[in-house]
């Protein structure tokens, strides 16, 4: 029998990358009303660009939020501390936008049901030890290491917008190896080739080297490719190139297309929005159910309508490595997980905050980090699923 090799690619962005900065803002606002008001309902919105950002949405809370202080902060620990990034926290402007939520939405929400109607994939698999494909997360890998080594004044030339993008060859479904790696991080003039107006080539060296190296380890070789900024220079980024907004990289914040979206993006949403909600509850599931040995690997949808508390429909695919058959494992699902907005919010704790825990997961991915207080990560019903193998 032949072997069936294909390529997968996946990217990831830095915290500064203008879409994940109004992804942190969005949430940053989330956490700053749960810790005050675990009750509070949150639709926020951010937008930035060239030394504007814009706040917007729906609030009802009896929580107070400095909105100004809030971006102006988080901005600075982002690291827009400068005006040669093109974006700096001391002297953007920032519009506050926000009103309350809907009465007609509120009436559905209030009695149980689901804050909006819209189908929520989860997905695991056993390409890494964190149950998650293998291209996004040494694509996140890459894109947190970029950030390290600027906080750390490793690479003291690297601003804070950034990409990576990681292609991984499968045999037989199963990762060999890298072929390709794409780093493009803005950085300062001082490391430019002034005769060939481009990144130096020692920078390009040190970003293999201090970057991508320690990050890919054994799943390089000689063969593999490494693109370093591949327009030859980045030094204007950030808002001032490229206009952010809340909700632009929902398959970054995912599986890296390994699996189809759901549809809505999850930062700025409290818990009543089953978009972040239930895509969590599905995470929940496909990880425990594949750390379990039901599955190697599997992919649960979940479809809600407005004001109506149980899904419309739950669908599984274990892509042939189911250990029960798929009416089995959704009537497995019924019976273990709780799926009501209600039951998924108290079985995750998705109402506490403790001012951090959701602006954490706006930047490198919602899934596959055990960080304490990623509740959905947790593969604590593992055991009593593994009772249904027969």
């Amino acid at each position: 029998m032949s072997m069936h090799k294909y390529l997968f690619t996946s990217e990831s962005v830095t915290e500064g990358h203008p879409d994940k900065v109004c992804d942190q803002v969005s949430d940053a606002v989330l956490d700053s009303v749960l810790k005050q008001d675990p009750a509070g309902r949150v639709a926020c919105e951010t937008y930035v660009t060239m030394g504007l950002l814009i706040i917007g949405g729906e609030l009802t809370t009896t929580a107070y939020v400095d909105m100004h202080s809030l971006c102006r902060d988080l901005l600075r620990r982002i690291g827009y501390t400068h005006p040669k990034y093109g974006f700096d926290y001391h002297t953007c402007a920032i519009l506050n936008a926000i009103h309350t939520q809907s009465p007609d939405i509120a009436k559905g929400v209030d009695s149980g049901g689901a804050g909006d109607q819209g189908m929520m994939m989860g997905y695991a698999c056993r390409e890494t030890p964190e149950l998650m494909p293998l291209p996004i997360m040494l694509a996140h890998q890459l894109s947190r290491k970029l950030a390290e080594v600027r906080k750390k004044n490793v690479l003291k030339y690297l601003g804070p917008d950034g990409k990576s993008q990681v292609t991984v060859e499968y045999h037989d479904g199963k990762p060999k190896r890298v072929t390709t790696v794409i780093l493009a991080s803005q950085h300062t003039e001082d490391v430019l080739d002034k005769k060939k107006d481009m990144l130096c080539e020692e920078a390009r060296r040190e970003i293999i080297e201090k970057v991508a190296k320690p990050v890919l380890k054994g799943w390089i070789d000689k063969e593999t490719k490494f693109l370093i900024n591949a327009t030859g220079k980045f030094v204007i980024g950030g808002p001032q190139s490229d206009t952010g907004m809340t909700g632009r990289k929902i398959i970054v914040d995912t599986y890296g297309g390994t699996v189809p979206h759901g549809g809505g993006a999850f930062s700025g949403k409290d818990a009543t929005k089953v978009d972040r909600s239930a895509a969590y509850m599905g995470r929940y599931i496909a990880k425990n159910t594949v750390k379990a040995g039901l599955a190697d690997k599997l992919m649960v949808q979940l479809a809600y309508a407005i004001g109506v508390a149980d899904p419309v429909s739950i669908m599984v695919n274990t892509y042939g490595t189911g250990k029960v058959s798929d009416d089995k494992l959704i009537k497995i699902i019924r019976d273990h997980f709780e799926l009501t907005p209600h039951g998924i919010i108290a079985e995750l704790k998705l109402r506490e905050s403790d001012g951090e825990r959701f602006q954490k997961t706006a930047a490198y991915g919602h899934f596959g980090r055990n960080e304490e207080g990623f509740t959905w990560e947790k593969t604590d019903q593992a055991k009593d699923l593994g009772k249904y193998i027969k």
